[in-house]
């Protein structure tokens, strides 16, 4: 998500600004308005630049999303010779920004009344935003405050935009706050953002200060909530406060009269009526509080909530944005009775809702987007979301908190009070938010092999993510990943279902027991299986969006393909009780029925047919982001279509307002049934009943202190022990000693970000120290070992014992990271080189941090050991305890190393197998295996089988795979890879000695 960063040139505003000390005053010495000041004139003077250089920037939600901007030569410029012009197709968000040094010296802006621009009208109708920043220590850390103004004009036209127009912001805060004041004396900028939805074109000219300073401005009434429920009988008290520009008292008197005005309550019957005005002499302190008391009446009559407005009418300062408005809560109704059955509660509710009601439960809209709180209320939006990185700043677990409950606070003013649920992508720990446990992707929690160890990081995610106000995780993914150039590959478990299938303890981890009866817990919160279905099986170079090349892509697959592969994982998910499922983007093409590729939001034979039908899933599903934007036909037809197809609530980020419309209509024309909306909002609302929203819709923080805590950052160090595959120990040079000296070098071995991955504090993770944590060096050196760092291998290596190479990937998420996007799935020109220089002066051990595979045959022969190390997450000194010995290496390949790219795609059970590695490959560094005879251990393992003893029949498998992997060494062939990797399959299946009989086969293949 786009962080709106408004800060000003330096160097251009000591030209066109008079220092602070030169504008004290609000006009000249004749009285008359000051001259305008000029603050761009698009002349050259302001260079194009990204952040965080001066100049002017774009942004955007995603790549396409920002404007292209150019400085041109124009006759007709409304001032000099230059206009900034642009053009745009904007799905999400986008737009741009004047940046000024942020620690540069704010400006003073106090003096004038406003600021305006000239723009040339398109006449498009649409809404351009125009925000700035004020006051704070620091251009990012400062208040934004927005206007607007309409695009209904053809032609060039001054603007004018005085400061009293512009409303704090309530979606969106870089600090969250600082005192609610436009106080004008500390500016660090403006952005402009503009419309979604249609291709445009702009052009701009000559912004500028002008006019003399309204006196209003330099105070300011504020309120302390614009939404303040209250009991029936009870009173509501409402605080008013007012504050001053520079914090000194009033120089006036400032009044505020205040009456109750027509709400749905009933004067008299509901409410005492209330008048009056509250007087701020002259001199009072900024900061002063008077109160104003409205008593509500009681009766026996169960009702839904009434609102009074209470109307504040402001004289000799600036009023709220927003008049506040009292809500006599619901009272007296079946739904609100804890004590009915679920079910009870649902059917009373949904009997009493409008369809407008029901159609606001069924969107769901990005935290960003909702510019103006009160469409929680308007349009009775049943969910919200943030997007990867939209975060709320200060990124702390109280701002998060303070931030849902806020919105949740919105949603009591709705007519039955129903709480949102609020949702984010936390799919490797809380991991949008700073100082949270992050742990290994997926894919390392495959290599883990132990589906009780990933219910414990399930929980671990929980208990952080419930801790900050939010119920709602969009995980786990359950894909099959059947190609490793597919960007997300790291988000699954791994290539075999039966794996997946083993690993969905995370589900337990994440929601408790299966039947719902733990999610009101405090630390448990909704899970979500995605992405339904198959989405790990697109064809490489099917995508259709933008430069994906696998992502989106189409899966074409025969029925028995489809239902033994991707279809498996879902059943055991809707067994465990998992609450949501979403559809993924992908195009689902089944072999034989006729249809071609068909998008899973539009696939009703499989949503309803197959998921809620045959499964009988009674949970919730929920669209991916915007994904009903990728279904033909107009918006209408998308939406008709999605919504019969089973998908129950839209993730609509930015067209909550458009989707909630065309679905009303859409009802009402036929074309969906009510009965079909029923179904949707009885299953949402059944999961917020489950998750004690109704009875405690704000956030619990009581488990915040446990928010990266040490016994959380124990369990994700365990989980990266367990997760290192070591491929490769000729000599067994692993585990390293502490007397050894150990040369470390390697991109990833003192990166916190490239260790951690995508969806990391932001959607695609960046490189750097991101978050707190223990980078793979910083762990080495933990473990008491006697460690030289050199980042390149630049550092003089006489000495060292034994080199440690950490090299690998960068973050990416999702299509960005697809191989043949800008990505590869070798290693990049300088791991190369820093390998071959470490391995070439001293034995080395190789690890690569990655979210799959990397191709490094061509280098085999030169590195002594090597080590698969995924992306480990924030506990690098999981990394060291593998190497250290103080765990032995465990892990197993979740899936198959290939040897080349022309390979691809390579899995379990294919006809031609000969990779690199085999699937399920691992070596141990504990005691080596006892040379047992296959054959015995293989009788052993059938009666372990019969007898149904999972435990003993996995420690024989696990004991005959050690004795063959001893004997093959690194002489891995395709006689060997095939039936190994389908001994591993065998295993997961409960099928142990048909397992024994494929390792005796991949035994005896070995030369």
């Amino acid at each position: 998500m786009r962080r709106t960063a408004l800060l000003v040139s330096t160097a251009l505003l000591s030209a066109l600004l008079p220092l602070a000390g030169g504008i004290a005053t609000a006009s000249g010495a004749d009285g008359a308005d000051p001259a305008p000041v000029p603050v761009d004139r698009f002349e050259g003077e302001v260079p194009f630049a990204a952040q965080p250089a001066e100049g002017i920037f774009t942004w955007g939600g995603d790549s396409d999303d920002p404007p292209t901007l150019a400085l041109t030569a124009r006759p007709d410029a409304p001032e000099g010779a230059k206009v900034l012009t642009g053009s745009y197709d904007i799905s999400g968000y986008g737009g741009f920004t004047h940046d000024y040094a942020a620690t540069a010296p704010a400006h003073d802006w106090s003096a004038h009344r406003g600021v305006r621009l000239w723009w040339e009208g398109q006449n498009s109708g649409k809404k351009i935003t125009f925000e700035i920043k004020d006051g704070g220590a620091h251009g990012e850390a400062s208040e934004l405050w927005t206007t607007s103004f309409t695009d209904d004009f053809t032609g060039w036209k001054r603007i004018e935009l005085p400061f009293s127009a512009f409303t704090y912001r309530t979606d969106y805060q870089p600090v969250g706050g600082i005192d609610h004041v436009l106080g004008l004396t500390q500016m660090w900028g403006y952005a402009v953002t503009l419309p979604t939805g249609v291709k445009g074109r702009f052009a701009m000219d000559g912004v500028e200060l002008y006019g003399a300073a309204d006196p209003a401005l330099r105070a300011s009434v504020t309120t302390d909530a614009a939404v303040r429920p209250v009991k029936e009988g009870g009173t509501a008290s409402v605080r008013v406060t007012l504050a001053t520009t520079d914090a000194k008292p009033v120089t006036s008197p400032v009044t505020v009269a205040y009456a109750t005005g027509e709400g749905t309550a009933r004067p008299g019957k509901d409410y005492t009526p209330a008048h009056g005005t509250l007087t701020f002499p002259a001199g009072t302190p900024s900061g002063t509080s008077r109160t104003v008391k409205v008593t509500t009446l009681k009766d026996r009559t169960a009702e839904s909530a009434e609102t009074i407005p209470l109307g504040l009418t402001v004289t000799g300062a600036k009023a709220p944005a927003e008049n506040p408005k009292i809500v006599i809560d619901a009272h007296g109704l079946p739904y609100l009775d804890a004590k009915l059955p679920v079910r009870k509660r649902v059917a009373d509710l949904l009997g009493r809702m409008s369809l407008a009601e029901k159609a606001g439960q069924m969107t769901q809209a990005e935290r960003g987007a909702v510019s103006d709180q009160n469409d929680i209320a308007a349009y009775d939006l049943g969910s919200l979301l943030s997007g990867g990185g939209s975060t709320p700043t200060p990124n702390t677990p109280a701002a998060w908190a303070k931030m849902i409950d806020g919105f949740q606070l919105r949603a009591q003013a709705t007519r039955f009070q129903i709480p949102l649920i609020y949702g984010v992508d936390a799919v490797h720990g809380h991991n949008n938010l700073t100082g949270a446990t992050v742990l290994p992707h997926n894919i390392g929690i495959g290599a883990t092999r132990d589906p009780e160890l990933a219910r414990r990081t399930g929980a671990v995610t929980a208990a952080e993510v419930r801790a900050t106000g939010i119920p709602w995780d969009f995980a786990p993914c359950l894909c099959v990943s059947r190609d490793e150039r597919w960007g997300r590959s790291y988000e699954s478990f791994g290539e075999d279902p039966a794996l997946v299938k083993s690993m969905e303890t995370v589900i337990q981890g994440l929601q408790g027991r299966a039947d719902g009866r733990d999610l009101a817990r405090a630390d448990k919160v909704l899970a979500t299986a995605k992405h339904f279905v198959a989405d790990g099986g697109t064809a490489y170079g099917s995508s259709t969006t933008g430069t994906y090349t696998v992502d989106q892509g189409v899966s074409t697959l025969t029925r028995q393909q489809l239902e033994a592969v991707h279809l498996a994982p879902y059943q055991d998910a809707v067994d465990r009780g998992v609450g949501t499922v979403m559809p993924s983007y992908s195009s689902l093409d089944v072999i034989g029925d006729g249809r071609g590729p068909v998008k899973m939001h539009a696939r009703a034979d499989m949503i309803n047919g197959v998921l809620k039908g045959r499964m009988g899933f009674d949970g919730f599903v929920i669209s991916d982001w915007n994904a009903v934007d990728q279904l033909p036909g107009d918006y209408a037809n998308q939406v008709r279509t999605s919504v019969n197809a089973g998908v129950d609530m839209m993730m609509v980020p930015y067209t909550y307002k458009e989707f909630s419309a065309a679905l009303t209509a859409e009802v009402k024309a036929g074309r969906v049934s009510e009965r079909r909306i029923d179904d949707a909002v009885s299953r949402i609302l059944t999961q917020k009943f489950r998750l004690g929203l109704f009875e405690h819709p704000y956030a619990d923080t009581s488990g915040a202190a446990a928010i990266g805590s040490p016994a959380h950052r124990a369990v994700a160090r365990e989980a990266v022990a367990k997760s290192q595959v070591l491929l490769k120990n000729s000599g067994n040079l692993l585990p390293l000693r502490k007397s050894q000296k150990v040369y470390v070098a390697g991109s990833n071995a003192d990166d916190i970000g490239n260790q951690s991955g995508g969806w990391t504090i932001t959607w695609q993770g960046s490189s750097g120290d991101i978050t707190r944590g223990t980078t793979i060096l910083a762990g080495l050196r933990e473990a008491g070992g006697k460690v030289t760092y050199s980042k390149d291998a630049s550092a003089p290596m006489a000495g060292s014992d034994v080199g440690v190479v950490v090299v690998g990937e960068t973050p990416y998420a999702e299509g960005v990271g697809d191989v043949g996007n800008g990505h590869e799935l070798t290693l990049s020109a300088a791991d190369r080189a820093t390998v071959d220089k470490v391995c070439g002066a001293m034995k080395c051990v190789v690890l690569t941090v990655s979210g799959r595979p990397l191709l490094i045959g061509d280098r085999l022969g030169k590195i002594d050991a090597l080590v698969a190390s995924w992306l480990p997450g924030t506990e690098g000194a999981g990394v060291a305890d593998v190497l250290y010995g103080k765990r032995p290496f465990t892990g197993q390949l979740p899936v198959t190393w290939p040897r080349g790219e022309a390979q691809l795609p390579i899995n379990v059970g294919d006809k031609a197998y000969d990779p690199q590695y085999p699937y399920g490959w691992g070596l141990t560094t504990r005691v080596a295996a006892k040379s047992s005879a296959l054959t015995t251990l293989g009788k052993a393992a059938a009666t372990a089988e019969r007898r149904h003893d999972d435990r003993r029949g996995r420690e024989l498998v696990n004991q005959a795979r050690l004795i063959v992997q001893q004997k093959v060494g690194q002489r891995i062939t395709a006689a060997v890879s095939k039936p190994f990797a389908e001994a591993d399959h065998a295993l997961l299946t409960g099928r142990y000695g048909q397992a024994l009989l494929k390792l005796l086969q991949a035994y005896r293949a070995a030369r």
